[in-house]
């Protein structure tokens, strides 16, 4: 696949694409799994998963909540026509979604510098690292209810195979964050695993580890969550938000049911391919993507001095 130079922006009226990949330099944002789309992550591979029973809940329950409010403040048949058709057909997928095999993660191996990337009918690729592409793009549309903004991140896999048929040559991800800088931070947790460390990322694997039920969890939730913000935030947040907003509960009894645990790579090769490497058989950077990520770090480096001077002008 061919694409802009990393770093490259493209601005139109109501458009923007932010190219990160290849090579994948810093973006300068920090990392952060706003999908909780981290399967397992360890000093050899991170597994990444497109499968986000959560994030489908949190956009879906407000919806259902909001349309469920304007019919009581005004019955009217048009409004549950209209939840029926903007609410219903997601749902229906969500469920649909629900009673299939949850897909296979994509596998980073930090320490071969190379990505499995699973596909249908038992196949899978092994990609260089370095080759992956990926893209923030976000869309902006203007109506008489204003300004509304929809963005994803792209990354981007290239078959290894040079004999591959034309509908096997190019495998994509994408992920629903917004585009712009939420798809750039989602970004930085692949790319600061393979290029800085596990300790770069943090994650939320922990929820795949449930020994306790779900009240349990959700009462040590809110402990947690009181030690670091305070119990009048953690009420409103994790309590009120959390419960009724967001539906909380209903997305730990889905993620039990659906990734407890998230499905593993099966595949024998690959369970090989996944062991811990000696240090001096880990692979390097090439020479080409080091270049580029110490003249991106002297650009990220001048362009905080610049902001610093202009706030203390």
């Amino acid at each position: 696949m061919s694409t802009p130079p990393a770093g490259t922006t493209k601005k139109r009226t109501f458009s923007r694409n932010d190219y990160l990949a290849p090579l994948p330099i810093p973006t300068g944002r920090k990392p952060s799994d706003v999908l909780n789309t981290i399967w397992r992550k360890n000093e050899v591979f991170l597994d990444i998963g497109s499968y986000s029973i959560g994030s489908a809940v949190m956009v879906l329950w407000p919806m259902v909540l909001l349309f469920a409010l304007l019919n009581y403040i005004t019955p009217d048949p048009l409004i549950w026509g209209g939840g029926l058709i903007i609410v219903g057909i997601p749902i229906s997928l969500v469920v649909y979604g629900l009673f299939r095999e949850v897909p296979f993660p994509v596998r980073f191996n930090r320490q071969r510098r190379e990505v499995c990337v699973p596909r249908g009918d038992g196949e899978y690729w092994i990609v260089p690292w370095e080759s992956v592409t990926a893209a923030a793009t976000q869309h902006s549309s203007v109506s008489q209810a204003g300004k509304a903004t929809m963005g994803l991140l792209i990354i981007g896999f290239e078959n290894p195979d040079p004999l591959a048929k034309d509908d096997n040559k190019n495998f994509s991800l994408g992920f629903n964050c917004g585009g712009g800088t939420t798809a750039m931070a989602l970004w930085e947790c692949m790319r600061s695993y393979m290029e800085i460390g596990p300790e770069a990322v943090e994650d939320q694997t922990a929820r795949f580890d449930r020994t306790k039920g779900i009240w349990a969890t959700y009462l040590d939730d809110l402990v947690r969550a009181a030690k670091l913000r305070g119990w009048p935030l953690t009420i409103l947040w994790e309590g009120f938000c959390g419960i009724f907003i967001f539906n909380t509960l209903l997305i730990d009894v889905l993620e039990r049911w659906k990734l407890n645990p998230p499905p593993d790579l099966p595949y024998p090769d690959i369970i090989e391919w996944s062991k811990p490497l000696p240090p001096e058989q880990w692979v390097k950077r090439s020479p080409e993507l080091e270049a580029a990520i110490v003249k991106r770090n002297a650009e990220l480096a001048a362009q905080a001095e610049q902001a610093l001077l202009m706030e203390q002008s």
